[in-house]
């Protein structure tokens, strides 16, 4: 049997997941009182087959009960029982905003601003993060990236590493994105924007990747930046970062970023070993054991048109 507990912060995605657990074949049941939970596990291990894979969700609404939750999980471990933890998380600032824009109040916020809620939930759920297996921060993930990443962990059983990785291309004259963990200027490499003809196109378009790529320069900043970017994901994994956005800039965000951000993207996704003639079976299966995506964020401002 696999039996999940889903919890995390309120707002984070939890409701969402649980949703995603149950089309993935889970057996989910909400908000069980923790006094119920060793009992529930022991019925399920002796049910039939359609009980083998359950999820449980628990959060600060068993408030009373939540410090017996650390007792239970240390009685199912000692019992050798199989039990795995997946924690969502999110920022503060996304949280909020969260909040605001569907107009509830947080469950611990106790009449004050929602941020005074959210610190003292996190106090109460540290130990549920300490001991998770996954943890899955939602900051910057859209639903379907959600429900991808805990396609991974629930459906594919891929080995999962609590980081997702963002690529983020800008534009310094709209300011250096404040999520930022490592920031990168590319504007020492020739810009486009002044050639006759490639001004209106961006670096999706190949004739500005030409351009870009054509730079030895452009090469050796690539192949440094990726290094780099290898020697330090498995040490922030190890040092138990969730979230690493790394922020690569040009003038505005249109050509230059774009492009290498795009090409550091492609080198990212596959495993340090797999090669330039990998076969597509091969590469699927070359797939980071972190999760990673890319985002464009000055892309379209201030689009020219003749």
């Amino acid at each position: 049997m696999r039996f999940v507990i889903l919890t995390g912060i309120s707002g984070a995605g939890k409701s969402t997941a649980l949703k995603m657990m149950e089309d993935m074949g889970y057996y989910c049941v909400d908000n069980l009182p923790i006094p119920l939970v060793e009992r529930f596990y022991e019925l399920s291990d002796h049910a039939s087959a359609e009980l083998q894979k359950v999820a449980v969700g628990i959060d600060v609404r068993n408030a009373q009960n939540l410090g017996e939750m650390q007792d239970v999980l240390t009685r199912l471990h000692a019992e050798g029982r199989q039990c795995e933890i997946l924690f969502l998380d999110a920022e503060d600032p996304v949280l909020v905003k969260r909040y605001k824009e569907t107009r509830r109040s947080h469950p611990l916020a106790q009449g004050e601003r929602v941020d005074k809620g959210i610190g003292r939930e996190r106090e109460r759920l540290r130990f549920l993060k300490e001991n998770a297996d996954y943890i899955i921060d939602t900051s910057r993930l859209l639903t379907r990236e959600l429900k991808l990443e805990m396609e991974k962990i629930f459906v594919n059983n891929k080995e999962y590493k609590n980081l997702f990785v963002t690529v983020l291309s800008f534009g310094f004259k709209y300011g250096i994105p404040a999520d930022s963990d490592l920031v990168f200027d590319v504007r020492f490499l020739p810009n486009p924007y002044y050639v006759e003809g490639l001004r209106l196109k961006n670096g999706n378009d190949q004739e500005i990747q030409d351009f870009v790529l054509q730079y030895e320069e452009a090469h050796v900043f690539l192949k440094k930046l990726e290094d780099m970017i290898r020697f330090l994901i498995p040490n922030y994994i190890a040092e138990g970062k969730n979230q690493l956005v790394i922020s690569i800039g040009c003038t505005g965000g249109k050509h230059r970023s774009v492009t290498l951000a795009n090409e550091l993207y492609k080198r990212l996704s596959m495993k340090e070993d797999a090669g330039s003639d990998t076969d597509p079976e091969q590469e699927k299966n070359a797939a980071p054991n972190y999760g990673l995506k890319i985002e464009h964020r000055d892309l379209l401002k201030d689009t020219q048109h003749k």
